[in-house]
This record gives C-alpha cells, sequence and structure tokens, in this order.
C-alpha cells in the first residue's frame, strides 16, 4: 500500500450564514440542496437537461451527455448556441436592456459602464471589425490586453462570430505571448498601446511586436488606443480600432454555433511546468458557468458583483464575463494594481460602486493584512453581503481575517477550488446553507462526484490525506489539450486504469463531517523521515502566528531524513526577520502541529515568486532551497529579481 499524506492541522472553528441570509437566499435549506445534489448525481441528464434548458438555445439539444468515448465527453450533442448572445442579446432585447452590465474604473480614476444594450452594440461592432478582416468561425485569435471594456468586448466578439479566443494576460512576456500564438496558429491578435499598473504604462504594442517578429500567419493586429503612447506601426498589419469602428453597423447576428464547437483556448498559468494550451467547449462550458455563478454566488438581481481576478485567467473567463454576463448581472472590472494609487483602492471602488458581492483570491487577503486594517475600516462596505476566495488553499488565519474585518462578521464567504482545467467551480460552500469552517472548501458542487482516492484508486476515509479526484464528467470539463490529445489523457485521466477518473493534481483530505481540505499540489508534498507532509498546513501554521503574512513551504534533500523542511516567510510590515523570529516560528510549528513539521531551515523574504495569477511556484523555491539553477519555464513569473533576492539569503541571516 502506498503512503498517505499525513493529517496535522486541525481547524474545528465553524461558521453559520445568518437567518436572515438564510430566508433571502437561492438555496437555504439543507434539505432541498441535499435533494438537488443527490439528483445531480443520480439524474445527471434530467438535472442538467434542465439546467441547459434555460438558456436561450438556437437549436435544441438532443442528447444531455454522450460519454462513449471517455474521457472525451460530449454535451448536449445537437444544440446549437452562441455565447455571445446567451450573455447579451437575451438581456439587450428584454426587461435588462438598460440595466448596468459593467462598471469599469481605470487605474487613473476614469470610468465608464454599459448597460446589456450598449455592450451588445459595441461587442456587435467589435464583430464587424473581426469579419472585414476575413477572421470567421474557427480562427484562432490571440487577445493581449489591460482589464478595459474592450477586453471583455473582444472576448464576446469572438464568440459572436465563432473564433476561438484565446486571451493572453496582459503582464505576460513577448515570449511567452509568442509561444501560445504559435502554438494556436493564431491568424489575428487584439491588444491596446498600453496599460496601466501602478502609475506606468506597460507598453503592450510594444510586446506584441516582438512576438510576431518572423511569424507571417498573424495577418492583424488590432490596437486599442489606451495610455497614447508611442507605438512602431507596421500599415499591412496593425489596425486601429477606432478608427476601424467608423464604419461598421452596430447590429451582428451570432453564430450559430454546434454545443461542442471550441469556444476558448486558455493556457495553464505554468506554477507546476509548461503550460497547456486547454480546449474548452460552447454548451457545456456555458451552462455550467451559468448555473455555478448563480448559485456559489447567490446572485440576485439588484447586485453589484466584483471578481478581481484578470481576464487572462479562467476565473476572469467564468466568473467576470460568461458566468455573471449569461446570468444578467452587474459587474465590476478594474484596470489597476490594489494599492495604487493607496493601499485602500479596493475598499474605495467598493464603497463608491456598491459592491455586494466580492471575489478575491488568498495571495491578494494576505497582502490587504499586512498593509493593515485602517485601509479596509475607512471606508463603508455594509453593502458586502457575501465574501469569495480563489485560486489556491486559503490558511484559516487570512480566512478569519477576511471574515471579520472585511465582511464585518455578517458575510458569508464561498472558499471556492477549482482549475483552469475544470471550467467552473467544484468544490464550494452555498452561501444560504453551507455552515463554513476556516480553510475548508466544503462540499462539491452540483454533478461533482468528488473523493480521495490513494495510489491503488481506493476511497480513503475521513481525515486520510490522498488524491483529490473527480469520478463523473461535468458539463465545462476540459475537452482537450490543444494539439496533443495524448498529452491530455496522460496528465488527467491516465492516474488510475480505468481511463475515465479525473486527478486534479491535488492532495485533500474529508473530514468526519464530509467537508474537502484542499492540501495543494501532490508536487509539494515533503516526504520527512517516511511521514508525507502537506506543504499547505505547515504553511497554515506559519501563517498564524502574528509576525507572518505569507509563506511558502518546500522540501529539500537531506541525507538523515530523506527531506527537511525548507520556510519562505515574509513578515508583517514593521517586523524584521532575525533570529529571536526564526526560533519563535520554529516553536509556534511544533505547538500547532509537532515537532516533525519543524522547517530546518527559514529565510525571510520580502516576496514569493508567483505567476501573475498570484500562485506561489514552489517548484522554483525547491531549486533555491537546493542550491541549484533553475532550467524550468519561467514564461509566466510575475518578478524574476525575487528568485536572485532568494539565492543570496539563507535561513542563518
Amino acid at each position: 500500500m502506498s503512503q498517505q499524506i499525513e493529517n496535522i492541522l486541525h481547524e474545528n472553528r465553524r461558521f453559520s450564514p445568518s437567518d436572515a441570509f438564510r430566508r433571502a437566499s437561492r438555496m437555504g435549506d439543507e434539505a432541498e440542496y441535499q435533494a438537488m445534489y443527490q439528483c445531480s448525481i443520480d439524474d445527471p441528464d434530467g438535472f442538467w437537461g434542465e439546467v441547459a434548458r434555460e438558456l436561450p438555445w438556437i437549436r435544441p439539444f438532443e442528447r444531455v451527455l454522450d460519454w462513449s468515448k471517455a474521457p472525451v465527453a460530449s454535451w448536449f450533442d445537437g444544440g446549437q448556441l452562441n455565447a455571445s448572445a446567451v450573455c447579451l442579446d437575451q438581456h439587450a432585447d428584454g426587461e435588462r436592456a438598460n440595466k448596468v452590465a459593467i462598471h469599469w474604473e481605470g487605474e487613473p480614476g476614469d470610468a465608464r459602464s454599459f448597460t446589456y444594450r450598449e455592450l451588445r452594440m459595441e461587442v456587435a461592432r467589435f464583430a464587424n471589425v473581426l469579419k472585414s478582416r476575413g477572421i470567421g468561425k474557427g480562427d484562432r485569435v490571440a487577445i493581449y490586453m489591460p482589464m478595459i471594456p474592450e477586453l471583455a468586448m473582444a472576448v464576446l466578439a469572438c464568440a459572436r462570430i465563432g473564433a476561438i479566443h484565446s486571451v493572453v494576460f496582459g503582464g505576460f512576456s513577448a515570449q511567452a505571448l509568442r509561444d501560445r500564438i504559435e502554438d494556436t496558429g493564431c491568424n489575428a491578435v487584439i491588444c491596446a498601446d498600453g496599460g496601466w499598473r501602478r502609475g506606468s504604462v506597460l507598453p503592450l504594442k510594444q510586446e506584441v511586436d516582438k512576438s510576431l517578429e518572423g511569424i507571417d500567419h498573424v495577418h492583424t493586429v488590432l490596437v486599442v488606443r489606451r495610455t497614447e503612447n508611442e507605438v512602431e506601426w507596421n500599415s499591412e498589419r496593425d489596425v486601429w480600432l477606432h478608427e476601424a469602428l467608423e464604419s461598421v453597423s452596430d447590429s451582428c447576428v451570432p453564430e450559430a454555433m454546434e454545443s461542442e464547437d471550441v469556444l476558448f483556448l486558455l493556457y495553464t498559468s505554468g506554477s507546476t511546468g509548461k503550460p497547456k494550451g486547454i480546449m474548452h467547449t460552447t454548451g457545456g462550458y456555458m451552462v455550467g458557468a451559468y448555473l455555478s455563478t448563480r448559485m456559489v454566488f447567490d446572485l440576485q438581481e439588484d447586485d453589484v458583483y466584483w471578481c478581481t481576478a484578470d481576464v487572462g485567467w479562467i476565473t476572469g473567463h467564468s466568473y467576470i464575463i460568461y458566468g455573471p454576463l449569461a446570468n444578467g448581472a452587474t459587474i465590476v472590472m478594474y484596470e489597476g494594481a490594489p494599492n495604487a494609487p493607496a493601499e485602500d483602492r479596493f475598499w474605495d471602488i467598493c464603497e463608491r460602486l456598491g459592491v455586494t458581492v466580492f471575489y478575491t483570491a488568498p495571495t491578494a487577503i494576505r497582502a490587504f493584512m499586512k498593509w493593515g486594517d485602517e485601509h479596509v475600516q475607512k471606508h463603508d462596505l455594509s453593502k458586502l453581503r457575501l465574501l469569495g476566495t480563489v485560486g489556491e488553499p486559503i490558511n484559516p488565519e487570512a480566512w478569519t481575517w477576511y471574515h471579520r474585518v472585511v465582511g464585518g462578521e455578517r458575510c458569508p464567504i464561498v472558499d471556492t477550488w477549482w482549475q483552469t482545467e475544470t471550467g467552473g467551480i467544484m468544490l464550494t460552500p452555498l452561501p444560504g446553507c453551507t455552515d463554513t469552517k476556516p480553510g475548508s472548501a466544503t462540499r462539491p458542487f452540483f454533478g461533482v462526484d468528488a473523493c480521495i482516492l490513494n495510489e491503488e484508486g481506493q476511497v480513503l476515509g475521513p481525515n486520510q490525506g490522498g488524491l483529490l479526484a473527480l469520478r463523473k464528467p461535468w458539463p465545462s470539463m476540459l475537452r482537450g489539450i490543444w494539439g496533443d490529445e495524448q498529452r491530455f489523457k496522460d496528465t488527467y485521466w491516465s492516474k488510475w486504469p480505468d481511463g475515465w477518473t479525473y486527478f486534479a493534481g491535488d492532495g485533500a483530505r474529508q473530514d468526519e463531517d464530509g467537508y474537502f481540505w484542499v492540501l495543494g499540489r501532490v508536487d509539494d508534498v515533503i516526504n520527512v523521515s517516511g511521514h508525507r507532509l502537506s506543504t499547505m498546513e505547515v504553511e497554515s501554521s506559519l501563517v498564524a502566528h502574528e509576525a507572518v503574512v505569507e509563506a511558502a513551504v518546500v522540501g529539500r534533500p537531506d541525507d538523515l531524513t530523506g527531506e527537511a523542511i525548507v520556510a519562505f516567510v515574509t513578515t508583517l510590515t514593521g517586523i524584521d526577520g532575525n533570529d529571536d523570529v526564526r526560533a519563535a516560528l520554529i516553536e509556534h510549528v511544533a505547538e500547532q502541529i509537532g515537532k516533525l513539521a519543524r522547517p530546518q531551515e527559514i529565510r525571510f523574504t520580502d516576496a514569493l515568486p508567483k505567476t501573475r495569477s498570484g500562485k506561489i511556484m514552489r517548484r522554483l523555491l525547491r531549486d533555491v532551497a537546493a542550491g541549484r539553477e533553475s532550467n524550468q519555464d519561467m514564461s509566466t513569473i510575475e518578478d524574476a529579481g525575487v528568485l536572485e533576492r532568494l539565492r543570496l539569503t539563507d535561513g542563518q541571516k
């Protein structure tokens, strides 16, 4: 038998939604939830067929699911729809025509808002510009832009004409962009002259020009004027969007797309290795995004919803654009950094726009903690009614700070687990009926058959750490890796012999209440003297100390124990990392989770190496801890200088 991941950290606090929240919520009754969930597992065709029929299909589907070619699924065969029409037309032609779809704010303070009717007109004009450049159904279009309304319009315009969009985060390097353009065979790129970030201009068009050197299959670069920085110009290829818009109609009939036609490609962030082009199709993805947004965020007609992610990530696709707009929500988009011009920028926006639902990442929450409570408390956040977290497991200390300081102890928190590959949320509380525990993603979403398995595929019991697996297909699941069917099967479906159990790559456990606790990537498990320890649990212990705001833990080869625990720690502002703090942290870990988990080495650092989506790149930290140079893919790292600074420190400094 293989060894299991040891369960060493316990969290017993429990938080229930208020009676008032329960009464007003979409799902406030536990018995109703249990019945609905069981139906989604026992009768997925009936459950998902009923949900899917709430969307405006161009041609009704004939079959809900074909799983005969597992692991490739086919959802809603025979049906035709258009994702842009789902997000726009049904609202623009109905009672929500004059409802605000997008409130946008730029980092310098400029702002624009669009109703559903206005947004459809802008998307139609954008789509007609693409068509005028010969772009149509099945073409791949790279989008490399700041968080401006035209980014959402570009995504929806591609969907409207059946082009496959591949959004690349606007902070990625020219090489990272080039790799994605070459892999997808894009024939067009949509970008901006630049974008604002902490008061400086990111020269996006310049990066696009670098990325296209020697590439001849890109015939169009469509450029949005944003920062008015000087740009080089190729008159045969480059087109200003504002000029092209002058001569097109504001009406564009949406392309009828088969349910299994590809909607978009999105490359994984690279926190665990070379990025992969994940394929998502139209019908199943839209059904999953639609239902999960409505239920997880308890979406109400008058909500002002803000997901702080960038559209360059799957969170931005599913929970800024497709899911919220399919539900007719009012969303917030913000261009810049959370501390530009000051550390209260997010809370200022929440107050002024009356944000009611706020969804952000643990990385951001820990930054807010470090900056201080006063930046939150100077603003009236009384309209907030629901908080969410996404991106990686959240440590209990950050969870309780979020609940207390941002939510005023009245807002339920939906701690969500999912991936680029899953397309939508897989594990989550439903805020009206689920008691929450700090650090737990609680229970599977509708239709999600999640379990904890060992290496042999046997289901593990309560509080036994193992491998997080999904045993049934779900509508928003990935359909492949672009251009590499074998890698798709090998990466996600080959862990166990059946060939159709999805391995998420994460370790997890279920407690006695059936709640899931995600322990982080199994690659990050440390084997100390034969004990397999989750890095997330050691990190949570460190962050629970009052001096620490963030920590990352990795293993380093050790002749005596097999691996030694090395911790990289960022302290709160005003607290210097010294020998006394180091000794206190080691003792703190020993007291919380046992002497076995004590770090052998602690390195204090002002920052950790992260992807531009905020995920800690522990694979690079393992190289630093082992004292070796890294030859791994670093195309998605936010600040390569962090690695050099870390190499100059050691655990005895």
